[in-house]
């Protein structure tokens, strides 16, 4: 339960201008993993991802345009409330967004940048960016890597670090915050053309599995916390054989024991989980996702969580404690659905 013994929610991310409602709240039945939903906000367009403040009581959310924004939310009731006009991060396209070290930090997709915003004592915004890292570099890919494009942001489990993956230039950059600026500590390559998107973290903060969209694969990672170095070690493919025309891999998770890793893949509709073997993942099969282009992937309270873009659903799944296997147990409809995040 959440604070106060209520109930636990669900937020969910959604495109306007696709169709979508905007942020959505759901009650989240603790037995089933069913979600019921309750209210939604449009204020702003595009909050495509969204992320909890520690305590949960502020919702944050990128408005993924080309202008590119960030906004936060009051979330004490069932509907959520701006908290203040959206932030431009003066930036394009903003994808992801985390919190870290008193900041909400963005990754631009558009520009292949992060942007650092303030938050204030009471969880709102500052008016402004306090600092900004541009990436450089581009990948072999032709018409996918001309530039950079940074898809992911996200602490590392020892909170000193963020943690920012770049699907234009094949790589993986670790920062730190110097007076709110974004500053670059180390770079980390993975494979040409690889395309990495999302990276999760193994809980005991030794390894990090990045999934890669140009080339369907994950990437196993180790991952030293005290230099903020990342070691890529092995590669995996996340489908039994080859797709018929682009996979377009999207999201992962990790179980909360270690045991399992999981990906969405958009064009094929797919779950796929993987078994963990040390420095290794061993893939263990695949189910549908319960409707069309899974965008987004999340694992709460034992169960799994898909965001069908295209289809406009949230799935939910049992796990298998012994297998990792997801089993499909229920859909709500939310149209144009990206993310979903738990309190």
């Amino acid at each position: 339960m959440a604070d106060g013994g209520r109930r636990r929610r669900a937020f969910i991310g959604s495109f306007t201008a696709a169709g979508g409602p905007g942020v959505v709240t759901a009650a989240v039945r603790p037995d089933t993993g069913a979600l019921a939903l309750l209210e939604s906000v449009d204020g702003v367009p595009d909050p495509s991802y969204l992320a909890l403040a520690p305590g949960g009581r502020t919702l944050y959310a990128v408005s993924e345009t080309a202008d590119g924004a960030v906004a936060a939310y009051h979330v004490h009731d069932d509907k959520p409330r701006l908290a203040g006009p959206p932030v431009p991060v003066d930036a394009s396209g903003p994808t992801h967004l985390s919190v870290f070290d008193g900041h909400v930090l963005t990754a631009d997709y558009g520009s292949g940048s992060v942007t650092a915003v303030p938050v204030r004592g009471d969880g709102t915004l500052a008016a402004a960016p306090s600092g900004q890292l541009r990436h450089t570099g581009s990948g072999p890919h032709e018409r996918r890597q001309r530039g950079p494009h940074a898809h992911q942001v996200q602490p590392d489990p020892s909170g000193r670090w963020a943690v920012s993956v770049d699907l234009g230039t094949d790589s993986v950059r670790v920062c730190t915050l110097d007076a709110g600026a974004p500053v670059l500590h180390r770079e980390f390559a993975l494979r040409p053309g690889s395309g990495p998107r999302h990276l999760a973290f193994h809980p005991d903060g030794r390894y990090a599995y990045v999934v890669n969209e140009l080339m369907p694969t994950v990437t196993v990672c180790r991952w030293d916390g005290g230099t903020g170095t990342l070691k890529p070690l092995t590669e995996t493919p996340v489908l039994p054989g080859a797709p018929a025309g682009d996979a377009y891999p999207s999201g992962i998770a990790v179980s909360p024991d270690g045991r399992f890793v999981w990906t969405a893949t958009r064009g094929e509709d797919v779950l796929t989980t993987f078994a963990v073997e040390e420095d290794h993942l061993h893939l263990a099969g695949t189910v549908p996702c319960g409707g069309h282009w899974p965008r987004a992937l999340t694992e709460s309270g034992g169960f799994l969580y898909a965001a069908n873009e295209r289809s406009g659903n949230i799935t939910w799944f049992a796990v298998d404690q012994v297998t990792g296997l997801p089993r499909y147990d229920g859909s709500v409809e939310v149209p144009a659905a990206s993310c979903v995040v738990f309190d």
